[in-house]
């Protein structure tokens, strides 16, 4: 597997270009590698103390890797489809139904599409988050 074949994704920043370069969100195939993603990020000034990257855009499906610094907040909100949320480096604290949850280094937390939720990064931290499909994605890729 040829890694400089078009047909293969590496990463695509939606939010910032990152990386300096366009990339293709529609590849077939998509080599992801978080931990230098996360390396990248971390050398960039984020915004409301955070920094967020789309990794992979399929129709059905993103990963998207958002950086934190200590004490920054997500405040409640909720995702149109269900995700996972996984910490790669630092703490961070989740907030849903009254109750906190801890997600150390390697921890993934699963919720279900349209739960009320809040991040706060307890230190600086890095998480991985995946949103499967929502209905307007496929509609999208319909017209």
């Amino acid at each position: 597997m040829d890694p400089h074949d078009p047909a293969i994704e590496t990463a695509y920043s939606l939010e910032q270009h990152a990386e300096g370069e366009s990339r293709r969100l529609g590849a077939p195939l998509h080599l992801v590698e978080p931990l230098r993603e996360a390396e990248e990020l971390r050398r960039l000034e984020p915004s409301a103390g955070h920094l967020a990257k789309t990794l992979v855009k399929l129709p059905d499906l993103r990963v998207v890797l958002i950086s934190f610094k200590a004490g920054a907040r997500l405040m409640e909100h909720r995702a149109d489809g269900p995700i996972t949320v996984q910490t790669l480096a630092g703490l961070v604290r989740i907030q849903l139904d009254g109750e906190r949850i801890e997600l150390p280094v390697g921890r993934l937390l699963v919720l279900a599409r349209a739960i009320p939720h809040d991040l706060e990064a307890v230190r600086d931290s890095e998480v991985l988050l995946t949103i499967a499909a929502r209905p307007s994605w496929s509609e999208q890729r319909s017209h």
